[in-house]
């Protein structure tokens, strides 16, 4: 059995300023949506992945969500980190310092972290090696 990873799920409270944070920062635009009584589901992807961010609306909810410490971060590769960095800067985005990291001294990742409405940290790494 092969598994095919399709969508990472986040729980956010305003469904416009979310799509508008990932459209603005990723490119990624409504793929479907779906409106139930008490929840909405929307999916979010571009034309560079199947892979989908499902943004899930409970109805009501007014109280920002506690990511807790299990949370870590969704991860996106880019072509020129640099300019991407400099896109989210001015796009008023408030990307993290630029960043290296290294293995037995060879180059294993060279990233950014940026923040979403509602906390979500995302790593924006640079294409190459691993991270292709």
């Amino acid at each position: 059995m092969t598994a095919k990873p399709v969508h990472s799920m986040i729980r956010v409270l305003d469904e416009a300023r979310s799509a508008e944070f990932y459209r603005r920062a990723f490119g990624l635009e409504p793929a479907d949506r779906f409106g139930f009584d008490d929840f909405t589901l929307v999916y979010l992807r571009n034309a560079a992945s199947p892979f989908e961010v499902e943004l899930t609306v409970n109805h009501g909810r007014t109280e920002p969500y506690a990511l807790g410490d299990g949370y870590g971060h969704l991860a996106v590769t880019v072509a020129e980190l640099d300019a991407e960095h400099a896109r989210m800067n001015e796009a008023g985005l408030k990307p993290g310092p630029l960043r290296e990291m290294k293995h037995e001294g060879q180059r294993l990742a060279r990233f950014f972290f940026l923040s979403d409405p509602d906390g979500y940290r995302i790593e924006v790494i640079e294409r190459g090696g691993r991270f292709v």
